[in-house]
């Protein structure tokens, strides 16, 4: 994709994260797959160069600055989309073991296709986040949960945390103004058996400001959560 390469680099040095030239490559192939596929479902409304490097594959990487991953943990990215912000990390920290859960079949092919192209060991799972959470193989088995769906963080929190171990983290990507969102969801992530531990604000070099919140799972989630969406939207927690 032409002008990915100066916008990644570029916005990269500005954010202090380094990239090699091995991982350049795989971005740039990572960007033009992305807009090629993009051509015949819909990915993502950002195809331009400074997006898709600054928006998605930057923003992702954010995450590794601002909350210490452990070498070798164990990911699972519920309502992954295109792959963000898994596949990102994935490529900066090969260590870590990487998820993808969508509920679009069309999407698990993307990424089926993608982590091929790009050499990278993933593990896709074409499923609702409501049913995997119920699955004995799937349920507090991950290290660490993320999400950057634009759903309340008082539902993500009920789709995240059930995936996640004791002792492990749901990792919710917002944007800056988190505030009333978070005191809303507060009741929720403790009956979940999670807790805030932080939230870690940063500006992207485009002037967008954004939240990682931390959440600790510091018991197990009760065996009635999550509950089927319905459930959810006529009866908050």
């Amino acid at each position: 994709m032409q002008g990915f390469s100066d916008a990644f680099s570029e916005n990269a040095a500005k954010m202090q994260i380094s990239i090699s030239e091995q991982q350049m490559q795989r971005f740039e192939l990572y960007a033009d797959t992305l807009v090629e596929w993009n051509q015949k479902m819909n990915l993502t409304a950002i195809t331009d160069p400074q997006g898709i490097a600054v928006k998605h594959f930057l923003d992702s990487a954010a995450l590794l600055q601002h909350v210490e991953v452990t070498e070798g943990s164990s990911i699972i990215d519920v309502g992954t989309g295109a792959g963000f912000p898994s596949v990102p990390i994935k490529l900066l920290r090969p260590d870590l073991r990487i998820t993808l859960l969508d509920s679009l079949r069309k999407r698990i092919g993307f990424l089926d296709a993608l982590c091929a192209k790009l050499d990278v060991q993933a593990y896709t799972l074409h499923a609702r986040a409501e049913e995997a959470g119920k699955k004995t193989a799937l349920r507090e088995q991950f290290d660490v949960a993320t999400a950057r769906a634009v759903a309340h963080l008082r539902e993500l929190s009920e789709y995240c945390l059930p995936f996640v171990r004791p002792g492990g983290c749901f990792l919710a990507m917002k944007g800056q103004e988190v505030e009333q969102e978070l005191d809303e969801a507060r009741n929720a992530i403790g009956m979940l058996g999670g807790r805030v531990q932080k939230v870690q604000k940063y500006t992207l070099p485009d002037g967008s400001g954004r939240a990682v919140v931390v959440i600790q799972k510091i018991s197990q989630t009760p065996s009635n959560f999550p509950r089927m969406p319905a459930k959810i939207a006529k009866k908050p927690l």
